[in-house]
């Protein structure tokens, strides 16, 4: 492993998408997903919008402060990026069945990691949950999702193309727990960030 780096995080802001911008580069993070992946609707044939399409309909929902996330930095350079929204907002995880849950409108999603190539297995992708997690709290967020990729099919070294929602450990290290798929491509896992405490007088 790396030896880990100074790393400064901040929350998205519309004035930082410049910096998403120079992150995600030609290919938009990967294959020109920029970051819409979850959020593509039935219809849309995602060959066919991928590129300028998803960078037009994300830079749409960033300008207009719609989209929430977490960027890294290294020396100024932006190096990582991690997306956060309602549940809800991620309307293809409802049409995937091993994703459902029957109280979607309650829970918010950590959804998409992506760091710069360089600087992976340094510790990006715990500093952008960590701060994602402090953001969601500030949103009012009780109940968290992650969906990240189980390494069974890969070892060790899963392909960065194929983790792009996160690993196991990353996620159980920040206390979530497997709440469905489990053992499978991609597991559902939850963080209660707040508690409803029935508090006895004795």
């Amino acid at each position: 492993m790396k030896n880990s780096i100074d790393i400064k995080t901040k929350e998205l802001t519309p004035s930082l998408w410049s910096d998403l911008e120079r992150l995600f580069g030609e290919n938009g993070a990967c294959g020109g997903c920029w970051c819409m992946s979850w959020r593509r609707e039935k219809d849309d044939d995602w060959k066919k919008i991928q590129g300028a399409e998803t960078k037009k309909r994300f830079k749409k929902l960033v300008t207009s402060g719609k989209a929430h996330g977490i960027l890294a930095y290294h020396d100024d350079e932006p190096i990582g990026w991690c997306s956060f929204d309602r549940r809800t907002d991620y309307v293809r995880l409802d049409r995937l069945p091993s994703l459902k849950c029957d109280d979607a409108d309650l829970v918010w999603s950590v959804t998409c990691f992506f760091i710069k190539k360089d600087y992976r297995k340094q510790g990006v992708g715990s500093a952008l949950l960590e701060h994602a997690l402090k953001a969601l709290k500030k949103h009012g967020a009780k109940i968290v999702e992650g969906y990240p990729v189980n390494p069974y099919s890969y070892g060790k070294n899963i392909p960065a193309a194929f983790a792009w929602t996160g690993t196991q450990s990353l996620f159980k290290k920040a206390g979530f727990k497997v709440v469905g798929n489990k053992g499978d491509s991609k597991e559902r896992v939850r963080l209660y960030l707040q508690v409803n405490r029935l508090l006895i007088s004795l």
